[in-house]
């Protein structure tokens, strides 16, 4: 599903900075003002070999959430990024709520780089025991 050539949406931060962008702003706006269900149904995919997971509508990519993996135990969870037509309509909230639970599954924690899976910890605190104590990564509530 994953080739080298760029997807639509922007999945790093500016250089030196621990930010959202203007897209990324949006994401979290959308974690943080609407945390129900999507109106699409669609499929998540974990290419282990590019290190991210995919939200998959029919034959297309609309959202991702790269990632590192920090030894046996403990992934990075990178950017959130959603495509510009899909956003607002809760892909990014589902897609991270996806992911964590998958981490969950696997027994493992994650390091928070994204300010969209922060504010989505923040507001879905069930979430927060996932978050490595030892590495937590971007402090909660920072947007």
């Amino acid at each position: 599903m994953t080739d080298p050539t760029p997807t639509p949406y922007a999945s790093e931060y500016p250089e030196g900075k621990n930010t959202p962008s203007e897209d990324q702003s949006v994401v979290v706006d959308e974690v943080i003002d609407d945390p129900h269900a999507p109106a699409f149904d669609f499929t998540v995919l974990k290419d282990e070999k590019a290190g991210i997971y995919e939200a998959v509508l029919g034959d297309r990519e609309i959202a991702g959430l790269p990632y590192n993996v920090a030894g046996d135990d403990r992934l990075v969870l990178l950017a959130t990024s959603v495509i510009p037509e899909y956003r607002r309509q809760g892909i990014g909230t589902e897609l991270i709520r996806r992911v964590l639970d998958d981490v969950r599954t696997q027994g493992k924690t994650v390091t928070i780089m994204c300010p969209v899976v922060r504010a989505f910890i923040d507001r879905n605190p069930e979430y927060t025991g996932l978050v490595d104590p030892e590495h937590p990564g971007v402090a909660a509530g920072r947007r």
